[in-house]
């Protein structure tokens, strides 16, 4: 069950899930220097509209694709507050795939192996292969993929990197 991770906080402190014990969560790995970073503003305006009834959002950093969030993790969460006004918990920058991918993102890969992909997914997917990126199985395969999790912590879907925030408040009111 999702509760039972602990990640570790912008400082390095260590941070239970179990925190979160009721409350819908979207669990994103983002990056600062990506072409979807400006996914930032629309993940902030799903806090705003839905904090208060029991929604957060938990921002993971992660430098594996293309080296695309550089800087200290303190870097990271300044830059997203300043640039994009972000409210909602940074945690320190993580491994997504890979022998050294943290505990938490190997659990929701084997929860939800794939996500539905679009035609914006998949020209990207056909892109990132073309680069040299493996695209199959159930590997992270870029920067703002997004697990939704239910109040009593299931994986309920896995997004593409190209699903704006937007297009989850649907899914994300029926939850709450």
């Amino acid at each position: 069950m999702i509760y039972d991770y602990k990640v570790k906080d912008v400082k390095g402190n260590e941070v239970s899930l179990d925190q979160y014990k009721g409350k819908v969560l979207l669990i994103v790995n983002t990056a600062t220097g990506c072409g979807f970073t400006p996914q930032y503003e629309g993940l902030q305006k799903l806090y705003d509209r839905y904090k208060e009834k029991g929604f957060e959002i938990l921002d993971f950093p992660c430098n594996q694709f293309w080296d695309q969030a550089p800087g200290t993790n303190e870097e990271i969460v300044s830059f997203c507050q300043m640039k994009y006004g972000t409210t909602f918990p940074t945690f320190a920058k993580i491994e997504v795939n890979g022998e050294n991918a943290d505990p938490l993102y190997k659990y929701l890969k084997k929860e939800a192996p794939s996500a539905s992909v679009d035609d914006a997914a998949q020209g990207l997917y056909d892109l990132l292969e073309g680069k040299g990126f493996v695209t199959s199985g159930d590997d992270i395969k870029w920067n703002f993929t997004k697990f939704l999790i239910d109040r009593n912590g299931n994986v309920i879907a896995r997004f593409a990197p190209t699903y704006e925030p937007q297009k989850l408040e649907q899914i994300i009111e029926g939850l709450l």
